[in-house]
């Protein structure tokens, strides 16, 4: 068989280059560190390495949504816990107003502390993360929540939340609404008692207890009206559509112990025709932080001149105690709330962080090199390429010309 100069060639030639290129190739993995340059190298462990290298970003890109989510969190936390300071300042304040021995002047003094509680109270409702964005506007960040005018507080913020996806099939609320916080109460606050300010008696109630939560009439909005028209004082408890609750009058004793609805107070002093005394749920009787502190600083910086302002001073306090109570209930709630889903963060990020080893594990599994037998086929081919270089030069030098 006669083989042509040109074929030998050709045919050593091809096989340096295929020996080259698979030296260049090994080379190349030791050099990245990847078994798999190409899809090619290997389609299947490609397709996976794609999927899990995708799967691990958006991995990342939740551990990111976590930590915002946590920072807005902590920032929400910072500010309710002096909010909580501030409620229980305030009430201290309600409580020592109630001293009956308190002059004019010393109420006034009480009411300029508890205005800049109200200052304070105010502008922690308006409290920012630092970047303009505010904590207690809902979604409507970008601008302040509360504005004052006109003697009151409004809110101008909206009640929805600014959601995080911080895990595969879970949405975190960041934040609370200022509505939650601040104009909000438990619906497990019970009954709050009001006076009318335009009572004429004397007469004043105490704290409010819930006896019978089953009651039929429990949570219904009530009123007590005194009336002397028999020739002896009576009260009549009647509901909102003026229908009375319990049957006839009762003869008014001072002390009254005076149950209806599943609820129990004590009302004292002596009443006159026409006093009444309203009976609301809490979610009922003024809900607004700004407004109950408002009418409780209002009372107190009016001048005592009769035992009806002393009366009608002293339910203000009463009720004001009260509503406070309810609110520093209602932020503790929204303060446990806060940190549950810090808690929970912390859970999905220890979660996160195993799925993300996991992830590189798959990717290590699918992707690495193993250096051992990747350096034992470089030698190998290293040693082909010298055996085909040489082979071609042997083959070369058959030739008769050079025996011319």
């Amino acid at each position: 068989m006669r083989v042509a100069t040109s074929t030998l060639y050709q045919q050593g030639l091809a096989s340096m280059n295929l020996q080259q290129s698979s030296l260049l190739h090994i080379q190349q993995q030791l050099g990245t560190g990847r078994k798999v340059l190409t899809p090619s190298d290997d389609p299947v462990a490609a397709t996976r390495a794609l999927g899990v290298t995708q799967a691990n970003a958006i991995n990342d890109q939740y551990t990111t949504s976590r930590n915002q989510a946590n920072i807005s969190l902590g920032m929400e936390e910072n500010t309710l816990s002096t909010v909580t300071t501030v409620t229980q300042n305030i009430q201290t304040l309600l409580v020592q107003a109630g001293n009956g021995t308190m002059s004019d002047v010393d109420r006034a003094s009480l009411a300029t502390a508890l205005k800049g509680q109200y200052e304070q109270l105010l502008g922690l409702a308006n409290a920012d993360d630092g970047n303009g964005q505010y904590l207690f506007g809902g979604t409507l960040s970008g601008s302040a929540p509360f504005v004052q005018g006109g003697g009151s507080v409004q809110y101008i913020g909206n009640t929805e939340q600014q959601q995080y996806q911080v895990d595969v099939a879970r949405q975190m609320p960041a934040g609370s609404n200022g509505r939650e916080v601040f104009q909000s109460v438990q619906g497990s606050a019970g009954y709050v008692l009001k006076g009318n300010s335009t009572n004429t008696g004397s007469a004043t109630y105490g704290q409010v207890s819930t006896t019978d939560p089953t009651n039929p009439l429990y949570g219904t909005p009530l009123t007590l009206t005194f009336d002397d028209s028999s020739g002896s004082m009576q009260y009549t408890i009647t509901d909102p559509s003026g229908n009375p609750v319990g049957g006839t009058p009762v003869a008014y004793s001072d002390p009254a112990q005076i149950s209806a609805a599943g609820i129990t107070f004590t009302v004292k002093g002596t009443p006159k025709s026409g006093d009444t005394i309203s009976m609301q749920p809490a979610s009922q009787a003024g809900t607004d932080m700004f407004a109950n502190l408002k009418s409780v600083i209002d009372a107190l910086d009016a001048p005592v001149h009769s035992g009806a302002d002393s009366a009608n001073l002293d339910n203000v306090i009463a009720t004001g105690i009260r509503q406070f109570s309810n609110s520093l209930d209602n932020v503790l709630t929204v303060r446990s709330s806060v940190g549950s889903r810090m808690q929970e963060l912390d859970a999905l990020d220890t979660i996160g962080t195993n799925r993300g080893l996991n992830y590189s594990e798959t990717l290590s599994g699918l992707q690495d090199l193993d250096y051992a037998s990747a350096i034992t086929q470089y030698y190998q081919r290293q040693t082909a390429l010298q055996g085909a270089q040489q082979s071609f030069m042997q083959i070369q030098g058959m030739n008769l010309f050079k025996y011319l």
